[in-house]
C-alpha cells in the first residue's frame, strides 16, 4: 500500500531565523534522510519550492491565485510517497524522517501528515 506524507512548517517561525542557523539545522537532517532511505521504503521524497499557484473552476472559468498564502500558518515544506503493509507500518517509517527526528523542528512546527493513497490505474480492457 502506498502513502502520501506531507511534511509542514510555520513559515514566519524559520523566516525569522538567520540563514547560517537555518542551514545549521539543515544540516542536521542529512542523516536521518540516509536512515530514511536506507528503510527501502521511499518510493519518492521532493522538497518544495516557495512559489505557490492555485488552481480552480469558479463560474465555468479557471482562476489562478498567487500564494503562499497569508491566512495559512503552516506551510508544505516536503512531499513523499512511502510503501508500507499498513497505517502503522507507514508511521514507523514516516517516524524516521528528518521532520519527526531533529529536535529543534519543534521550534519551526515540523509535523508531518500521512494518508493512503487510492489510485486508480487504466486497465488494459479500457486501451
Amino acid at each position: 500500500m502506498k502513502f502520501l506524507c506531507v511534511g509542514y512548517f510555520d513559515r514566519a517561525k524559520m523566516d525569522a531565523r538567520p540563514e547560517q542557523e537555518i542551514n545549521a539545522v539543515m544540516s542536521e537532517c542529512e542523516p536521518h534522510l540516509e536512515d530514511f532511505y536506507k528503510s527501502g521504503q521511499v518510493i519518492m521524497d521532493a522538497g518544495l519550492g516557495k512559489e505557490t499557484k492555485s488552481m480552480q473552476r469558479v463560474k465555468g472559468k479557471v482562476k489562478i491565485t498567487d500564494g503562499p498564502f497569508a491566512e495559512a500558518k503552516e506551510t508544505i515544506g516536503s512531499v513523499f510517497v512511502i510503501e508500507a503493509r499498513d497505517m502503522e507500518d507507514a508511521i514507523r517509517v514516516a517516524s524516521l524522517h528528518p521532520a519527526i527526528q531533529v529536535a529543534v523542528g519543534e521550534q519551526f512546527g515540523w509535523r508531518v501528515e500521512i494518508r493512503p493513497i487510492h489510485h486508480f490505474e487504466k486497465s488494459e480492457q479500457q486501451e
